[in-house]
């Protein structure tokens, strides 16, 4: 799908983060103009300070693209079409967020996830540039991933929940109970996801010593979301984003555990001698999800699947 790169339209980006949201004003070109952060709060507080973003630029904006946390209802012919499905996240049930930003600012909405739309991103510009397969992964609040094949995002009946996952704790750590609702600690979201590395440490991420034990467990919980993506859909590159992989020193020590979970399996499609070219952080810092939410902004269609 072509994008239009030659109007003087503008348009609205949001990364509907389950933390924060960032709302960005983008122009046809797709560079930001403003950008402004909203911690996640209430959906009423929240969007009302989104709204208000919006309301107070002097230009006004042809359309909206959200990239949101999930679970979301993405099926364009369901009655709960964009609308939150049930969360973890207090009193986000249900939210329709689409109908609520299209209403209060009387323009186009164009939904994604918010692990899509970095996706989209990091395909056109950023780490995963040139590649036609890739998989992005975010370690955050949540766990989530997105999917591309053959340069088209991958959708099924709904949006991959990978955060979920099963994964068999560790034969040391079977007594942390985990922080899923759902699954406690059968699944990786409630094994390694921010939250989850708090409850079992106290700590953040970005608060763990050098040296703590906790380094090797979440990379290997990590790794093994890297091992089974790459067994199921084989990318090219697997690029892993959120706040828990801005810590650096993860990167290597996933790619060692990734080494040795696959256990010499030759036919993974994996070059083991080069997994710092593999196994990547994003080139787009924090702002792939944004910037991936001015794309979809940008397409021709709402909800459209953007071929990159």
């Amino acid at each position: 799908m072509m994008l239009d790169r030659s109007s003087n339209n503008y348009y609205g980006g949001i990364e509907a983060g389950g933390t924060k949201f960032v709302c960005a004003l983008g122009d046809a070109r797709g560079q930001i103009l403003q950008q402004i952060t909203i911690p996640t709060s209430s959906p009423q507080e929240t969007l009302s300070s989104v709204f208000g973003f919006f309301r107070s630029q002097p230009q006004k904006v042809s359309a909206i693209g959200v990239g949101a946390f999930g679970p979301i209802d993405l099926n364009t012919e369901s009655m709960s079409y964009g609308r939150i499905l049930p969360t973890p996240k207090p009193g986000w049930t249900n939210t329709d967020i689409v109908g609520e930003i299209s209403s209060a600012l009387q323009t186009p909405v164009s939904l994604d996830t918010d692990v899509n739309c970095a996706l989209l991103a990091e395909a056109e510009t950023g780490a995963g540039r040139g590649f036609a397969n890739l998989a992005y992964v975010t370690i955050g609040t949540g766990i989530g991933a997105g999917i591309m094949t053959n340069r088209q995002v991958l959708y099924g009946a709904s949006h991959p929940e990978i955060g979920h996952m099963y994964a068999p704790s560790l034969p040391f750590d079977q007594d942390f109970e985990g922080v899923c609702p759902y699954h406690g600690k059968n699944c990786l979201e409630g094994l390694v996801s921010g939250p989850a590395i708090y409850k079992r440490w106290q700590l953040t991420s970005s608060e763990l010593p050098e040296g703590h034990e906790a380094w090797q467990i979440i990379a290997h919980y990590i790794s093994i979301v890297c091992m089974n993506v790459q067994l199921c859909v084989a990318p090219d590159k697997i690029i892993l984003g959120g706040g828990v992989m801005r810590q650096q020193k993860l990167f290597p020590l996933v790619r060692d555990s990734f080494r040795a979970n696959l256990n010499g399996y030759g036919r993974s499609g994996v070059n083991l001698n080069a997994l710092e070219e593999f196994i990547v952080p994003p080139g787009l810092n924090g702002d792939a999800g944004v910037i991936g939410a001015l794309q979809i902004a940008r397409s021709e269609q709402n909800n459209a699947k953007i071929l990159v």
